[in-house]
Parts: C-alpha cells; structure tokens; sequence
C-alpha cells in the first residue's frame, strides 16, 4: 500500500506533463488548420473565374464571407459554448471546417453556388475555432500567454503558406483546381480526432461571460477597430495578391509561391514579435515595428512591385504576422480572469473581422470600377499610419482602468 501512495505524486506528475504537451500539440494543429481554406483559393482563382466566370467582386466575396463569418461567430461564440459546451462547439467547428473543404472537390456545373456554400460552412467552422481557443490558450497557459498566442498565430499562417503552395501544384498535377482546395478536409479531420482524444477535460461551464458586457466600453471597441484594420491588409493579399503579380506578367505557379512566401515570413514574426518585448508587457514598440514593416511593405506594392517581389513580399509578411500576435496578446493581457479574456477576445474578434472582410470587397469593387492595385495598396499604406498613431493608447499601466464597468468617455 505505501508503495503505491508512493507512486501517485509521480503519475500525477507524468499525467499533468502529458496534459501540458497536448496542449501544446493541439494548439498548433488547430491553428494550422484555420487558414489554408483561405489562402488556397487565391493561387489558382484566376482558373476558377474561367471556368465558372465570376467577376472579381463576386470571387472576393468568397475570401469576404470567410472573415465577415469570423465576426459574426466570434460575437455568438461565447453564448454556444454556455449553452452547449466548449468542447462541443470547438469539435463541432472542426466538423464543418471538414466539410466545407471536402464539398470543394464536388462542386459542379453550378460552381458559384457550391464555392459559396463551402465558404459559408467552413468559414462557419474557422470563426467559432478562432472565438473560443484564445479563452482556452488562457486558460491552459497562463503566464505563458505571450507564447501560446505565438505559436497559435505562427501555426495559422504556417498553414496558410502551404495551402497557398499545395493548391497550383495541385492544379498543374491533375489539371483541375479543385482537388488542392478539398485536401485541406484531411488535416482538419486529423485535428477533430486528436482533440477528441487528448484535449484535457473541462466541465461544461455555463458562467462564461456575455461579450455584451463590453458593449459600452471604448477600450473594447478601440481593439476591435484596431484589430480589425490592422488585419484588413492581410484579407487584401490573400485574396488578391497572385492576381496583383500575375496582371503583371508573373505565371501562375509562382505567384502561388509568393503568397507562400509571404505566409512563411508572417509565421516567423507571429512567433517571434510578442517574445522580443524583453519581459516588459509594453507592446507598443513592437506594434510600431510591425506596422512600420507594413506600411513599406505596401508602399513597395503601389510603387514598385516588380523591383523586388521577394524582399517587398518578406517586410509585408513581418508586419502583418507580427501584428496578429501581437493583438491577441493585448487582448488576452487586459484582463485576468481567463473566461472574461476569452470574451474579450471573441468581442475584438467578432466587430474586427467585419471590417477585416471589407479588404478583399473593397480591393474587388475598385477592379470591376476601372481601378488598379496600386491605388488599394497605397490606401493600405496609409491605413498602417493610422493605426501607428492608434497604438500610442495601449499603455499597460491603462489595462485594467480602461476596462472598469462604467467608463465610458475616454479611451485612454
């Protein structure tokens, strides 16, 4: 009897470590799951809009729905998994995630209205994904937020770069553009066993904290603005920039490769940015180096992209991977209580993603009016000014002051 009392510290032990490393697992293969149906698209739309004759308006739209689905959900998120369980509604999500990217590989003669049904159930499955796992980071990691949001993030765009490579290979290999959308239902299938076996158990918790309770306060407002805008340069590259390169003579295949590129860079920054702070939980130098790094990033679209496509794609990348992590750091840091985080989160998430969706529109419609790329890029550029200034208010001393019940006249 002494001999197993003896033992159970140390199975404990082994059964927490193992907890922590699933954890770590699930995390990133989520993440890695969350972007490919996006990114995949872009390299081979050009075929797509020959063969099925979508205007450009019309084919952004299915890069749009994608993100104004992420707003809408991420604003619900936190009232499914009330009523209906965490873990329920993220197993649920990866399901729907699954189909709408396997249903691409059936799409027939009615080919708008079967893109537009899978962007709707996949895009359904990516928003309610992206709501509840930052509450779950925050609560699995604690202090080590910083990095769990880093890797999170690295993954997403780590995924994003390969179903923006998989996707024209796909195409040239078989000669039809819908097998390097479909696969991507394989890695998403794998992640909705890996949770159902490993995630830790968490109780069905029905206290999670309404997203309406930061309604009346500015500081959640200016995250979902700031967040949202800062991501809008990012929806406009993945729908649009093959196309950018391809209007400019670059083939196919290796305008796919760009957007890969991109995606490779936004990775390492994703990871990297919220680390380099040096212990201080001042995020504002950094948020100013990311949006530096955007701002000539677009400055070289607009001006001269053929110059040095490589190196122009690499800066914007930094800044916008950068930015991403760097937000929902922020985010996650106001507040302590894991649940009330998490609601945050999905509160920036749900109003940001709407003016996120509105990039690709935007970009689409001034196409279809007569105008050029350039004009959208140098339009972002300016944006990244903005949100430079907007950056100042994040003063962590602030945090908590700003999110009081009640306070309602200022941002600061």
């Amino acid at each position: 009897m002494s001999g197993t009392c003896a033992n159970r510290p140390e199975i404990a032990a082994t059964s927490d470590e193992f907890t922590r490393l699933a954890g770590w697992l699930l995390l990133v293969l989520v993440g890695f799951n969350l972007r490919p149906f996006l990114t995949a698209l872009s390299p081979v739309l050009p075929q797509v809009q020959a063969e099925t004759g979508l205007e450009n308006g019309t084919a952004a739209v299915l890069t749009t729905l994608p993100f104004l689905l992420m707003g809408v959900m991420a604003l619900a998120g936190p009232g499914l998994a009330r009523r209906y369980g965490e873990q329920r509604m993220l197993l649920g999500a990866l399901v729907l995630l699954a189909l709408g990217a396997g249903g691409r590989l059936l799409i027939g003669p009615a080919a708008a209205f079967g893109l537009v049904l899978t962007a709707l159930l996949a895009g359904t499955g990516i928003a309610l994904v992206q709501a509840l796992l930052p509450g779950v980071a925050k609560r699995w990691f604690g202090a080590r937020v910083p990095l769990a949001m880093g890797l999170y993030s690295a993954a997403l765009v780590g995924g994003g770069a390969l179903g923006a490579m998989v996707a024209p290979l796909a195409s040239d290999m078989t000669g039809d553009w819908r097998p390097g959308l479909a696969v991507w239902a394989l890695p998403a299938l794998l992640a909705w066993l890996l949770w159902l076996w490993l995630a830790p158990e968490v109780a069905h918790d029905t206290a999670v904290p309404s997203v309406r309770r930061f309604v009346p306060l500015p500081r959640a407002w200016l995250l979902a603005v700031f967040f949202g805008l800062g991501n809008s340069g990012y929806s406009s590259l993945v729908a649009w920039l093959p196309a950018f390169y391809q209007a400019n003579g670059m083939p196919v295949q290796d305008s796919g490769g760009l957007l890969a590129w991109m995606s490779l860079f936004q990775s390492a920054a994703a990871l990297l940015m919220p680390l380099l702070r040096r212990g201080t939980p001042d995020l504002r130098l950094c948020f100013y180096a990311s949006l530096s790094l955007q701002c000539i990033g677009f400055c070289a679209f607009a001006l001269a992209p053929m110059s040095a496509p490589l190196l122009w794609i690499a800066i914007a990348g930094l800044g916008l991977g950068g930015f991403f992590s760097l937000c929902l750091t922020l985010c996650l840091e106001h507040l302590l209580d894991a649940r009330a985080a998490g609601s945050l989160a999905a509160f920036m998430q749900g109003l940001g993603f709407g003016l996120t969706a509105l990039g690709p529109w935007a970009v689409g419609a001034l196409l279809d009016q007569g105008g050029r790329f350039e004009f959208a890029w140098g339009c972002h550029a300016c944006l990244t000014l903005v949100l430079l200034l907007l950056s100042r208010r994040f003063d962590p001393a602030g945090y908590a002051r700003a999110l009081e019940p009640g306070r309602k006249t200022t941002f600061a």
